[in-house]
């Protein structure tokens, strides 16, 4: 098999933890088209004998992080991406976060995640717990569900009043999520792909964010089927099943990137 076959069933994931730690989907993206750059001028650059998965996320970490470095110097005065992260930055160190991310949405055992960020399990763990803490003082939104899914609805919003967020409303079908929208004017959607009546849920948010520009998390078993680079894409993707962590971390987040609950 060669290095471009092994590499490509982790794309749309490495894609994924691209966006998550950068805010958007161009800024994301960028990290690991660097990252194939990188290979295609040198394959050695990794080792086919090793962990690929880790060596590929280590990759996208190290492109981050001259990234960040670039924009410290080059930043202007626009309200970017970086520019939002940055403010939140001075307050929570990058490297946490991305710990935070790897062991809850990326799967990362600790041990594994150390190998990524070049930390030990002890300060893997240290880091994560700061992220947590400190995100979740940073960030607090009205949250609209869009689930139609009872069970999956009420374990959402249980996990989401946990973190100290207010639930809006639970929309299971298109018409009343972007009814539910314009009554409350939520701070952050979580959505569900395919609602109660066939409709979608991608269509459902795009008519939401017509009106209004706020985050959006969607929810799916079938991330790869977003994530192909044909369209405009969501930043922030849970896929299920999921664990109560991979929410409570996509939600902060996301947050973490919304330019209206950056701290003063």
């Amino acid at each position: 098999m060669s290095l471009g076959q092994s590499i490509a069933p982790h794309l749309p994931y490495l894609r994924r933890y691209g966006r998550s730690i950068s805010g958007s989907q161009q800024s994301g993206d960028a990290l690991v088209a660097r990252m194939l750059e990188t290979l295609v001028a040198n394959p050695d650059a990794v080792d086919t004998g090793s962990d690929l998965r880790i060596q590929l996320y280590r990759m996208v970490h190290d492109n981050f992080g001259l990234l960040a470095d670039q924009a410290a110097v080059g930043a202007d005065a626009e309200r970017s991406d970086m520019a939002i992260a940055d403010a939140r930055l001075r307050r929570i160190p990058s490297l946490a976060r991305q710990a935070l991310l790897l062991t809850a949405v990326e799967g990362f055992s600790v041990e594994d995640t150390g190998r990524i960020i070049g930390r030990d399990a002890e300060a893997v763990r240290a880091l994560i717990h700061d992220a947590t803490d400190e995100i979740e003082r940073q960030t607090r939104a009205r949250i609209l569900i869009i689930e139609d899914e009872p069970i999956i609805a009420m374990d959402i919003e249980m996990i989401v009043r946990d973190l100290g967020h207010d639930v809006v409303a639970v929309a299971t079908t298109h018409t009343e999520a972007v009814a539910e929208a314009q009554k409350h004017q939520p701070g952050l959607v979580l959505a569900d792909i395919q609602l109660a009546d066939n409709s979608s849920g991608i269509e459902a948010v795009q008519e939401i964010l017509s009106e209004v520009k706020l985050p959006v998390i969607f929810i799916t078993a079938f991330p790869e089927r977003l994530l192909t680079g044909d369209r405009p894409e969501p930043a922030f993707l849970l896929t299920k099943p999921y664990q109560p962590a991979t929410l409570r971390a996509a939600i902060s987040q996301v947050l973490f990137f919304d330019e209206s609950t950056v701290p003063a």
